[in-house]
């Protein structure tokens, strides 16, 4: 069984930043991309960053893009994503989630194995 654990959030001023952290456990050799959603109170779960597994192509949400960063160490199985100049917006569950599919996708029914979800917290 696919195991996806998320680690790093907490509360945090406007301005300021954290890293996440998402430990795989048992991945196989199928997944191809690895992303990070999140999902604040009300709304529906949203794409803010992903990654293929094994190459170097990322992609961001219009939102994020030029504060966050997704990145992975393969030898430890885990995926980061550092978040800088966060906002009260930014405030969300961050998830982590990995997909079997070749082609990496924005959307979060596509992707096959999640984690139990993060709080991040930004006050302004």
């Amino acid at each position: 069984q696919v195991l996806l654990v998320e680690s790093g959030g907490g509360l945090v001023q406007a301005g300021g930043s954290l890293r996440l952290s998402c430990a795989a456990s048992r991945l196989p050799s199928s997944v191809y991309t690895m992303g990070w959603f999140r999902q604040a109170p009300g709304k529906e779960r949203e794409f803010v960053a992903a990654m293929y597994w094994r190459g170097s192509s990322t992609y961001y949400a219009d939102s994020v893009k030029g504060r966050f960063t997704i990145s992975r160490d393969n030898a430890k199985n885990t995926m980061y994503l550092q978040m800088n100049s966060l906002k009260p917006e930014d405030s969300a569950v961050y998830y982590c989630a990995a997909d079997r599919a070749i082609d990496l996708s924005m959307t979060a029914a596509h992707y096959d194995y999640w984690g139990q979800g993060t709080q991040v917290t930004v006050s302004s």
